[in-house]
């Protein structure tokens, strides 16, 4: 992600965030002392939500994308909904965040947050920092008079829109790959896996090949025997197998590939018999230790 083009900040309403502040540096002055974030939200019918900035604002009279300065201790997922809550309406609870893109000089960042819209929502300026705003279709954007920086990382933005990554995991292979004790207490192993799957999911798994960009997949655990019973959390979707696990999973992975265009379906399995299985359908698999060592990181922060 390409950053805003340095300039005067926006004019915050109300009171100032100790994030509220210029930082400055050896590649120039940048608005948000913990950095910033701004949110694609696109809508599969009706486009990409733009915002039309105001004349006295930074690049005023372009168009671009709801955002700002982060809080301390905000991630930029929550920063980027929060900003477009406050600039306009944006719902949390209608965005399915999926990718996120950061640019970063070092001692000052900015991420976009691309999020899919899950429900239909109408935009509204509740601030002075938007001339318009306007659901403009993904073919048309480019044409629009963009903020520069928006302008220059929209090539490389645009194709991330559609993709929706899928996380199915075996549990039992997960829980049982590290010896813990948790043959004790299955389902307190499960629940334990699925706060560790949760926490991953709001920060996001790094991209293998592009190394500004972070998935925020749909994860679906598979649970079988004494395991079962655990509740769905926000972004972890819990699956009771009526039989055997196995088969479960190559079910979920098969009803997923068949609802994409194109497979973005990631099995976490180190069963080399269901590994084949799901690669048959179309899927793609890492073993638990890829996972374990992804969740380890997040806990470690």
């Amino acid at each position: 992600m390409i950053p805003p083009v340095p300039g005067e900040p926006r004019r915050p309403l109300g009171p100032r965030d100790s994030g509220d502040a210029w930082v400055d540096g050896d590649r120039g002055r940048f608005w948000g002392r913990y950095g910033a974030a701004g949110l694609i939200a696109w809508d599969r019918r009706r486009g990409v939500l733009l915002q039309h900035r105001a004349e006295w604002s930074d690049q005023g009279g372009t168009w671009g994308l709801p955002g700002g300065a982060l809080h301390a201790g905000e991630s930029a997922i929550d920063g980027a909904l929060r900003e477009a809550h406050e600039e306009a309406g944006v719902p949390a609870d209608h965005l399915v965040p999926r990718v996120t893109s950061t640019f970063t000089v070092g001692y000052w960042s900015y991420t976009t947050v691309v999020a899919e819209v899950s429900a239909p929502f109408e935009a509204v300026m509740n601030d002075h920092e938007s001339i318009a705003l306007e659901w403009v279709p993904i073919d048309s954007v480019a044409s629009a008079p963009l903020h520069p920086g928006f302008e220059a990382s929209w090539p490389q933005l645009r194709p991330l829109l559609g993709r929706s990554p899928q996380l199915v995991v075996d549990a039992a292979n997960v829980v049982g790959s590290r010896p813990d004790g948790c043959w004790r207490d299955r389902r307190a192993a499960a629940t334990r896996l699925r706060d560790r799957l949760e926490a991953l999911s709001n920060t996001g798994i790094a991209d293998e090949q592009v190394a500004d960009l972070r998935w925020c997949p749909e994860i679906i655990m598979v649970l079988e025997g004494q395991a079962k019973g655990v509740e769905n959390s926000a972004h972890v979707r819990v699956v009771n197998a009526p039989g055997e696990g196995d088969n479960e999973i190559v079910e979920q992975v098969a009803a997923l590939i068949a609802g994409q265009v194109e497979s973005d379906v990631t099995v976490i399995t180190s069963d080399r018999e269901l590994a084949a299985r799901a690669e048959e359908l179309g899927g793609r698999v890492h073993g638990a230790a890829w996972l374990l060592g992804r969740m380890d990181a997040v806990a470690d922060r």
